[in-house]
């Protein structure tokens, strides 16, 4: 197991990733400092089927008694109304201001439990168990929770610190071959931005990686992690350094928001923007054309979408482009490579995106 600190002052905290560590959740739940008792343990229907029941028991032994809330599977759930069944729920269960909430699932999960935790009662515990590659490498750090809107994706949200997170690579072993590919996309992106060797190890290890053996996906898990601890560690608020880790985001998210939510895995529309990146910063900050292909060529290898959708440029994507929320004065502050494992930011206007894309 390897244990990552999180520095952020007062809302300092642990990621503890390694194998067959679900079990220990109650024991490191008490060394975070969170008091046993009621909590709620926030999943989706095919989440609680898997792991529900051994979470709840590691609880138990630990003092706590969890009351399970489960959401159907799916962006669809990242919702206001979804999340006022959280509500009703928690009141229901009597949970006080000391009672965490536990997210265990996905991203879908871990951005609507946290944002219920965030504003419950103005702030409950949390604490964050990701069982997928995306969640475990990138959305259960750094304390973005949200939920959709219907123009925009993560529109509505909040910055809320967990106070733990508890990521067990063993149940990446359960997730669908394409969940597990399109959280790749992450990790790539962590590469791509700040890790140039990370890239090299990638391509030697994938085909290790995409069958799943646990001291990889640990060391890949924990790699990632120490990555985002660093940048959300120098800007938790994504004043500056922080918005880097948004490469091949801002096309990734008007691609989710323009096909529907759902129509594509967020990995998916994150390594098609990411192509699309590479693209831009050929054009815009002298990314090499022959590490631009290199960039494709491992995205591809991970068998994840490199082409822009058919009839992409709808005024539905255009829409969500212009919502981003990086936006300013009609242009958007765009993530960009100038070599592999360096990235800048430059404002770019709308049309400077799209006509090299066309």
């Amino acid at each position: 197991m390897q244990t990552i600190r999180i520095e952020l002052g007062p809302a300092s905290h642990d990621a503890h990733v390694g194998a067959d560590i679900l079990d220990q959740l109650g024991e490191f739940a008490r060394a975070a400092g969170l008091k046993p008792g009621t909590c709620a343990v926030v999943t989706d229907a095919t989440v609680e089927k898997l792991y529900a029941a051994r979470v709840a028991d590691a609880l138990g032994k630990s003092g706590f008694a969890p009351v399970v809330i489960s959401v159907p599977p799916g962006e669809a759930s990242k919702s206001l109304a979804t999340l006022e069944l959280l509500y009703d729920r928690m009141t229901a269960a009597r949970l006080d201001r000391n009672s965490p909430v536990f997210a265990l699932g996905g991203g879908v999960v871990g951005d609507l439990a946290g944002f219920a935790a965030a504003t419950f009662m103005r702030g409950v515990p949390l604490v964050q168990v990701p069982t997928t590659v995306v969640a475990q490498v990138d959305s259960a750090l750094g304390g973005k929770t949200a939920v959709n809107h219907r123009h925009a994706k993560n529109l509505i949200g909040a910055f809320y610190q967990p106070r733990l997170i508890v990521a067990d690579v063993t149940t990446l072993a359960t997730l669908p071959d394409r969940e597990f590919r399109e959280g790749l996309a992450e990790v790539i992106k962590y590469g791509a931005i700040m890790d140039a060797p990370m890239i090299a190890e990638l391509e030697r290890e994938l085909d290790a990686i995409l069958a799943r053996r646990p001291d990889l996906l640990e060391e890949v898990v924990a790699r990632s992690l120490t990555h985002k601890a660093a940048v959300v560690g120098a800007d938790e608020r994504e004043g500056g350094l922080r918005k880097t880790l948004n490469f091949g985001h801002t096309i990734g998210h008007a691609i989710e928001a323009s096909a529907g939510y759902g129509s594509y895995f967020h990995g998916e529309a994150v390594a098609i923007g990411m192509v699309a990146a590479a693209r831009l910063s050929s054009r815009y900050a002298g990314f090499p054309d022959d590490e631009a292909s290199r960039l494709r060529r491992l995205i591809e290898r991970a068998g994840l979408p490199t082409a822009m959708p058919a009839g992409w440029r709808s005024g539905d994507f255009i829409r969500a482009l212009g919502l981003d929320k990086k936006r300013a004065a009609g242009a958007v502050e765009f993530v960009l490579l100038d070599r592999l494992g360096h990235s800048l930011t430059k404002s770019l206007a709308f049309d400077d995106i799209l006509s090299p894309l066309s």
